[in-house]
């Protein structure tokens, strides 16, 4: 109500008489009850339309004093016991003298709605308002308000009831806070965060339930179709800003259309394993899955996938965490592969040789064909040329052998200048030709690369029934060892005739 009402009668329940005979009934009635004259409002409507006026709210709105000029054409009447209490006024002489604190703050907005409603013809109005005890306490209401019989022309008696709504107020006020303090919880979280409907992946394996199907992890094996319906089912509601900065999208829409790009390759398999849990009604899952940005980058994520409570009988409502371990899986990858290779060739290592020998003696396949390389000349290097060009020597030797083994055989450093290539499913033939190719490449590789020659000594050896791989390894290093005594050999034969053919 405004703040500039005029009382004409000095007392509570002192209602004109020609317009109000019941003042008992008003005056002890259980909710607040306020009569007002509104005919000087009236009177100011008629000058407006005069003057042209038509979109009332247009009007108000170019200029808010004109809401102000109509709240002091309001005349307050009456108010009855229990608007005296609300308000904590000791009479009606106390609430009309203190009406600019009754009616404060923004209640100049709530009357110019009442104002547009009594303009359009209607003979009564509602409108939420705040209004403030005497004592200054905040009070919601909630107003209603209509002409009384026999004054729809003149305003001159309107009756207006306030109910206090503040405690529902307060909780709206309360849930709202709740609601953006969980919003800003959700859009700020340092966590990659979603909110999804299931509700149809429900109804699908409901329904393979109801066809009888009790073995679901052979049914979604033999019926990959059914996992790729179940995955398309998917309704994503809502995303927040971690998860576009996470998987590199410009908007919320920029994601969700490109959903394709987001869950493929390996995800299906993924997907498979959570239908199986949620078939066995494991509502909370935790697995770690790969995912990719929408740059194509592979991008490895702890997912944990929870049905929000109260939706465990539709899973309409599910929230999916994603917590980036990409780099920790990098860090993993790197030490395993440390734990497997040889920093410096790139080759296998001999905890890799091992390993893989004790392999294909009990799995096989057999024939198992080994080849021992032992690179010639590294220490000569290492003492004349220094460690620097011994490694580079190596790394030559990594870079050739890599090159000329791929798999199912694999190549192992096992020592200082010592390799070995395991063949399985192999023949001496099979072994020999490998030797012939290393040794093809270890031509054109010298043929790039200045300072000391790279050669190898080899020496082949296949598995005979029954024969443990150890005695093979023996046999193709007896092999290696004949192979470099004759390269030593052609070498001092070399030197000697180089020799002797400058001193001629």
């Amino acid at each position: 109500m405004p703040d500039a009402m005029i009382s004409t009668t000095g007392k509570t329940g002192g209602a004109d008489p020609a317009g109000w005979t019941e003042t008992a009934i008003f005056d002890l009635a259980p909710v607040p009850l306020w009569i007002e004259d509104y005919s000087g409002v009236n009177a100011l409507f008629e000058e407006w339309r005069a003057e042209g006026v038509i979109c009332i709210r247009e009007f108000l709105d170019a200029d808010p004093s004109r809401v102000a000029a109509a709240a002091r054409r309001i005349r307050l009447i009456d108010v009855n016991q229990c608007t005296l209490a609300l308000f904590e006024a000791k009479s009606f002489e106390d609430i009309s003298a203190n009406l600019d604190t009754v009616f404060s703050g923004d209640m100049l907005d709530s009357h110019k709605e009442e104002l547009i409603q009594l303009w359009d013809g209607q003979t009564e109005f509602e409108s939420y308002a705040v209004n403030y005890t005497l004592t200054g306490k905040r009070l919601d209401v909630q107003l209603k308000a209509r002409l009384l019989p026999g004054h729809e022309s003149d305003w001159k008696r309107l009756l207006i009831s306030t109910e206090d709504v503040t405690e529902r107020e307060d909780r709206r006020r309360e849930l709202a806070v709740s609601e953006a303090f969980a919003r800003g919880l959700f859009e700020h979280s340092p966590v990659s965060l979603w909110v999804e409907d299931f509700s149809a992946v429900k109804v699908l394996i409901d329904d393979a339930r109801l066809r009888g199907i009790t073995d679901f992890r052979t049914f979604v094996d033999v019926h990959p179709d059914f996992v790729s319906r179940c995955l398309s089912e998917i309704r994503v509601i809502d995303v927040n800003r971690h998860t576009l900065e996470l998987f590199g999208a410009d908007s919320r829409e920029d994601l969700l259309s490109r959903l394709g790009e987001v869950f493929r390759g390996a995800m299906e398999q993924h997907f498979r394993e959570q239908l199986v849990d949620l078939w066995q009604g494991k509502l909370f899952q935790q697995r770690e899955v790969v995912n990719y940005t929408l740059g194509g980058e592979p991008l490895h994520v702890h997912m944990q996938f929870s049905v929000f409570p109260g939706r465990e009988s539709d899973w309409s409502l599910v929230q999916v965490a994603l917590t980036d371990i990409t780099a920790r899986k990098k860090a993993e990858a790197y030490l395993e592969y440390l734990g497997k290779h040889d920093i410096l060739t790139k080759l296998y290592n001999r905890s890799f040789f091992v390993d893989e020998l004790n392999r294909l003696e009990r799995k096989g396949p057999m024939p198992v064909t080994l080849i021992v390389a032992d690179l010639n000349g590294l220490k000569t290097v290492n003492d004349v040329m220094g460690h620097a060009a011994g490694d580079a020597l190596l790394r030559r030797a990594g870079e050739v052998l890599n090159e000329a083994v791929h798999e199912p055989c694999h190549v192992a450093r096992i020592g200082g200048d010592e390799f070995v290539v395991m063949m399985p499913a192999s023949s001496k033939e099979d072994g020999l030709q490998l030797a012939e190719s290393i040794a093809e490449l270890v031509e054109v590789n010298n043929q790039f690369y200045t300072g000391a020659d790279l050669s190898f000594s080899l020496g082949v050896a296949t598995a005979r029934p029954g024969e443990r791989l150890e005695e093979t390894v023996k046999r193709a290093d007896a092999e290696m060892y004949e192979a470099k005594r004759k390269h030593y050999e052609d070498e001092n034969r070399d030197r000697r005739r180089d020799g002797s053919g400058l001193s001629s």
